[in-house]
């Protein structure tokens, strides 16, 4: 066995001292790791022994091969690798610890005097977000609500640092509705919000706004509100969206026209904004200083029209919000400025590892969030497909006419938005399990539309207002962003354009992931083996079984699916949150039909029972539909001719079914379940909490 291992590690050290790969991006990798790590791991106990594991093999590595130089490459590896990952595991920790918020106990009435600290127009919504700092009223602890107020009641004077009263109506943050829906509890827990609610009455502003606070959302609030003040309807929504980030005036139906058309991310602040402006700031006051001789013969121009671009990236993302994906493009293309300021390469994996890395250094908790890894797998697969070897020699200048050389680019671009779509189909339809078909072919129209048309004209636009000129860009604006929302609309409704699946494994996703990284990051020959997982991957999400039962957390929303193309639910409640889910989860669109509807259920005022055709053997469900007190003797009896009973009240003892009880008291441990009767398994979203502190096994 001690000379297998030492083969083994002898083609190891071959393998890295031949291979010549950059090892920065690769310690970012298992940094990265560890913070998933540490979301995977349960307990406390899991995390500290991990870390010390970690620690422990790399003292080992050190003392087994500090003196033997044929291992060094390999003794690098694992010490570097290892330490990492314990990194990434203790910082996140560690965050969780110093900023999670523990949430309220139960829904409740509350009295609150506090200030704001966050304002948020949902004008399509018709209401404003506020986000308050108040003292509980019992413990005196300091705690963080998000409450919604009605638009009309909105006040200029509601906005951060003023002091206000109201009553509100809270919740605890919710955790996952059923397993694989979103988890805002956790994204609460970090955020530092206690609970959410709605207000109840009127609000009583004590004390009206510093001067000082808010400056930045208060230029971005007024920046959106004289966007939309130019530019009525649609239209002006995208654009202030593009000018400020402010998302809320976008109609829902617009909206998902974006998202299964695959153009999204024209919504959301990222690269492709943070970029535009950059390189246009850049070439702007380059070409600008070149008309002043004076200048021009001695200062560095590039170096200096860099340093502008930075800042006015810099303005443009702290502008729209500084979310996740535009922190990393501002840096990103801060680090490119600074490599063509020293004449070095601009576009490599280094960078966007530099990026990585302090994004997770400053929020480790963004790793799980569909925003980061959609905007680093979207980099990454950019950076790597151009450093191809194939495709610079593709791109590379030559002889030929003008249109060969623009055909070439047009294609490049179409390719490099099929490429984009690949890496990110696994990680979206992990996330929202939908996802646009045909985003490279809108993609290929809606970028260059976006970035050489809209964008510009909206920065002309803003710039004309000064001098009262802008209506004319104005409406070229509009005019522009109608073509983009006839884009989405468009290809978001042909036939199979939209792609759904159900809950994807996570270790599926993560298969996928290692496959893709293998692929970006590594050199030569060898990155072909990334192929295989990433392939493997792939065929088991296909493969992937929607449930036949989905239960939501509280019980009251039931699915079952199996029995044609449309969801069967418990309830007739037609555009609820809870049905949005289940058919998410379930992979089914068209309009759910009630159970008590269905032919093959046989409903009373009280119980529906359904018999299903699974996995060889019939399994016979019994649902309840009310509260009502049923007679214990008769209960029982139904419950022993059943293999599954679900319930969103307590059920007595003596109902007995064959497989699973569902009840009340079930489903506040376990929280929304999923149940496979083909293979027998049973999911919950208490099976992927452990001991972290936003998940409390107690109904929400």
């Amino acid at each position: 066995m001690r000379g297998q291992l030492s083969r083994f590690a002898e083609v190891c050290e071959v393998f890295l001292a031949r291979s010549g790969f950059d090892r920065g991006p690769w310690l970012v990798v298992a940094f990265a790791s560890g913070i998933g790590l540490w979301f995977l791991l349960d307990t406390a106990w899991q995390w500290l022994g991990t870390i010390g594991a970690l620690i422990l093999t790399a003292v080992g590595s050190l003392a087994l091969w500090r003196d033997r130089e044929e291992r060094a490459h390999l003794m690098l590896a694992i010490i570097a690798v290892a330490l990492a990952v314990a990194a990434g595991i203790a910082l996140v920790w560690a965050r969780s610890a110093m900023i999670g918020a523990e949430p309220i106990e139960r829904p409740m009435f509350e009295r609150i005097d506090g200030r704001i600290l966050e304002r948020e127009e949902q004008p399509a919504d018709d209401r404003i977000r506020l986000v308050l700092a108040a003292r509980d009223a019992v413990s005196g602890t300091a705690r963080a609500y998000r409450v919604n107020v009605p638009l009309e009641q909105d006040d200029p004077a509601l906005r951060e640092g003023a002091r206000v009263r109201l009553s509100a109506r809270l919740m605890p943050p919710s955790p996952p509705i059923v397993p694989g829906a979103y988890d805002f509890a956790r994204r609460a827990w970090f955020d530092g919000l206690a609970a959410t609610g709605s207000i109840a009455g009127a609000v009583e502003i004590v004390e009206a706004p510093l001067g000082a606070d808010g400056i930045i959302a208060g230029v971005q609030r007024k920046l959106s509100a004289h966007v939309r003040g130019q530019l009525d309807g649609a239209p002006g929504a995208i654009a202030a969206t593009l000018a400020s980030g402010d998302r809320g005036a976008i109609a829902e139906a617009d909206e998902e026209a974006m998202r299964d058309a695959g153009l999204t991310h024209l919504l959301s602040i990222s690269g492709l904004h943070v970029s535009a402006i950059i390189a246009a700031t850049y070439i702007l006051t380059l070409k600008l200083l070149a008309l002043w001789p004076w200048l021009t013969l001695r200062v560095r121009l590039p170096l200096l029209a860099a340093a502008t671009a930075a800042l006015a990236g810099i303005a443009y993302t702290m502008l729209t919000g500084a979310e996740v994906p535009t922190v990393r493009s501002c840096l990103g293309a801060v680090l490119v400025l600074l490599a063509l300021a020293l004449g070095r390469e601009p576009l490599s994996m280094r960078m966007v590892a530099v990026a990585a890395m302090a994004v997770l250094l400053l929020w480790p908790e963004s790793l799980v969030g569909p925003s980061f890894q959609m905007s680093f797998a979207a980099v990454l697969a950019i950076v790597a497909l151009h450093n191809a070897k194939p495709v610079r020699e593709f791109l590379t200048p030559t002889e030929g006419s003008g249109v060969r050389r623009l055909g070439r680019r047009v294609l490049m671009l179409f390719v490099t938005g099929f490429i984009i779509e690949i890496a990110l189909m696994p990680i979206v339809l992990f996330h929202f399990h939908r996802a646009g078909v045909y985003g490279a072919f809108a993609n290929l129209f809606a970028i260059p539309l976006v970035t050489f048309v809209s964008m510009p004209l909206v920065a002309v636009a803003l710039a004309l207002d000064i001098v009262g000129l802008g209506a004319p860009a104005w409406w070229l604006v509009g005019r522009s962003l109608e073509l983009l929302l006839a884009i989405a609309h468009i290809v978001s409704d042909q036939p199979g354009a939209v792609k759904l699946a159900p809950k994807i494994p996570m270790a599926a996703l993560m298969l996928f992931l290692v496959g893709a990284v293998w692929l970006a990051l590594w050199h030569g020959r060898a990155r072909l083996w990334g192929l295989l997982p990433a392939f493997a991957a792939a065929l088991w999400m296909v493969g992937t079984l929607a449930p036949d039962i989905v239960i939501t957390r509280d019980g009251r929303d039931v699915g079952i699916a199996g029995e044609g193309h449309r969801l069967l639910v418990l309830r007739d409640s037609d555009g609820s949150y809870a049905q949005d889910n289940l058919r998410e989860v379930a992979a089914l669109e068209g309009e759910p039909v009630p159970l008590a509807k269905w032919p093959g259920a046989r409903c009373s005022p009280d119980f529906c029972t359904v018999t299903l055709d699974r996995g060889g053997r019939a399994w016979s469900v019994l649902v309840a539909r009310s509260r009502n007190l049923i007679e214990e003797r008769s209960l029982a009896a139904a419950c022993e001719r059943s293999d599954i009973v679900i319930a969103d009240r307590f059920l007595p003892r003596a109902c007995r079914p064959l497989w699973l009880k569902a009840d009340r008291r079930f489903l506040e441990q376990a929280g929304g379940t999923a149940i496979y009767l083909r293979t027998g398994r049973i999911d919950t979203v208490a099976d992927g909490q452990g001991e972290h502190g936003w998940w409390s096994p107690a109904i929400r």
